[in-house]
């Protein structure tokens, strides 16, 4: 299983430290995750919403739903 918070690195990261990327690839089993150009900022947003999740501090979609039309003033859906 990957670990987001370890085995997901930018290709630049991975270039400048390779031989303890090599080091941990080796130890851990795991394979590694290199992003390229611009995606480690939705890996991070990535990994706050995991966190997020982890944390508990999600919002269950009926109750976000029904929030969201209520400030904007849009109907209620029927379902």
């Amino acid at each position: 299983m990957i670990d987001i918070s370890k085995d997901i690195r930018s290709l630049s990261e991975f270039k400048r430290n390779r031989a303890d990327f090599m080091n941990q690839i080796r130890t851990s089993g795991h394979p590694l995750v290199l992003t390229v150009n611009g995606n480690l900022e939705a890996l991070e947003g990535t990994k706050k919403g995991l966190s997020d999740v982890e944390a508990d501090r999600v919002t269950p979609l009926q109750q976000f739903e029904a929030e969201f039309r209520k400030t904007r003033g849009l109907p209620s859906r029927s379902r």
